[in-house]
């Protein structure tokens, strides 16, 4: 598990043995079987997560119906807004499938960057590409249609059209089961014309 963590680190800084054992003794790593609640809406956290292995789904429910809103697969993080602003967390976290991802807190956080300040500098990277990652994702969601929506996600992350519930995918890109089960039948339609 921790070569994984490693060679992404190392995409962004190099780490001697001394920050690979400080980051070991951190206890973050953690094995989630599919279906498992990470954070309740009303729940208060501090855990930052950091998907291995796996997928994560952050969603609210909304009037009895759940409303998907992200996706986080391998390699990628997601702090939930309570733990930056010490409220309670507005929506869930659950594991779509079994899991391994690292669970850590902003006191870790501040005992790495004290110790090894260019975790800071990789920091700062990483939270830069999320926003910049996060705001196309938003601008293409509120610009797109539907059918647009699916067509992206088929380019951009075909992985969870078959790693992720039906319901789930639909909920994603905003619209009923139903209307996706129409939408891939007009997409099959147009691609044999």
């Amino acid at each position: 598990m921790h070569d994984i963590l490693f060679d992404f680190i190392s995409k962004y800084i190099s780490l001697t043995e001394d920050e690979k054992n400080a980051l070991l003794s951190l206890d973050i790593f953690r094995s989630v079987k599919k279906g498992t609640i990470l954070l309740k809406e009303g729940q208060k956290s501090q855990d930052d997560y950091f998907v291995l292995k796996g997928c994560i789904r952050k969603y609210y429910i909304i009037d009895g119906e759940e409303k998907t809103t992200a996706f986080f697969t391998e390699m990628e993080g997601m702090t939930p807004h309570c733990v930056k602003n010490n409220n309670k967390s507005e929506y869930f976290v659950s594991c779509v499938e079994d899991t391994i991802l690292t669970v850590a807190n902003p006191d870790m956080g501040v005992e790495l960057n004290t110790k090894f300040p260019k975790f800071q500098l990789m920091c700062g990277v990483l939270s830069e590409e999320l926003l910049a990652k996060q705001q196309i994702n938003f601008d293409e969601f509120k610009t797109s249609s539907p059918e647009q929506r699916y067509l992206n996600l088929l380019q951009n992350r075909p992985d969870l059209i078959q790693r992720v519930p039906q319901h789930q995918l639909a909920s994603f890109l905003g619209i009923k089961p139903q209307s996706l089960s129409r939408l891939r039948a007009r997409i099959l339609e147009k691609s044999k014309v």
